[in-house]
């Protein structure tokens, strides 16, 4: 009799592993099972300009229309860190259990902010690049097996960033040399990567993430003013602090 009953029990026990087994991983509405699942993010971002300089950087500015120098000689160029924030969605296509494509599709309001310092401490002047801009990501994401509620993951890919409200040309034409501004171009390709965790409640999947990108290419327009004359490349360095809800 009592072995009926512990035979009973291990097969009341065998029985119940495999339900919660199947259970558990639809949770979040059972979206890692599904070829595709979709939700929405919110982004903070904080990006700064990578500078290369001109040979002659430090050399007084001088204006072409007077002959006159209109700033004194330059000690350094420098770019601190600006914030921002961004919405927008993600869709998710799997491939397997570890691995999936995903894109991440985002509407950008930053600031971007360059720092001159001159022999002249009055002349001294910080730079504001305003950007709206619109993102489009493809990454692929390597997860590791879920333990229990808990998945961590690592993602990689490329960006493609188009501005809505960049400058047109000849906006600034009538300001004076010291009235200019430093233009961005409009759109530019970067390389980004990442790394999160997935966080699994019954109806929603839950995952905050860190990723760093950089612009393959220089994002600096260059023109004959006294901001953007000192420098030959600028290249975008970006952090962003993402919380995803799918």
């Amino acid at each position: 009799m009592i072995k009926n009953y512990c035979a009973l029990l291990v097969c009341v026990f065998i029985i119940c592993s495999n339900k919660l087994q199947a259970q558990v991983p639809a949770w979040a509405g059972g979206a890692d099972y599904h070829n595709f699942s979709f939700g929405f993010h919110f982004q903070y971002i904080s990006n700064d300009f990578k500078i290369l300089r001109k040979t002659d950087w430090r050399n007084p500015y001088i204006d072409n229309s007077s002959g006159n120098a209109v700033t004194d000689s330059l000690n350094s160029i420098s770019s601190n860190p600006s914030q921002g924030f961004a919405v927008g969605f993600l869709a998710r296509l799997r491939i397997t259990d570890n691995l999936e494509l995903r894109t991440t599709p985002s509407l950008v309001f930053t600031d971007r902010a360059l720092s001159y310092q001159y022999r002249t401490p009055l002349q001294n002047v910080d730079k504001q690049v305003h950007a709206s801009m619109i993102e489009l990501p493809l990454d692929l994401k390597i997860k590791s097996d879920r333990l229990g509620n808990f998945r961590a993951y690592i993602l990689g890919g490329v960006k493609y960033s188009y501005g809505i409200n960049a400058p047109k040309k000849n906006d600034d034409a009538n300001l004076s040399p010291l009235d200019k501004m430093v233009n961005n171009k409009r759109s530019y390709a970067s390389y980004e990567v990442g790394l999160g965790c997935d966080i699994y409640f019954d109806y929603f999947k839950f995952s905050p993430e860190i990723k760093v990108s950089n612009a393959f290419k220089d994002v600096l327009i260059a023109e004959d003013n006294p901001y953007s004359r000192p420098i030959d490349k600028l290249f975008l360095h970006t952090v962003v602090f993402t919380i995803y809800f799918e």
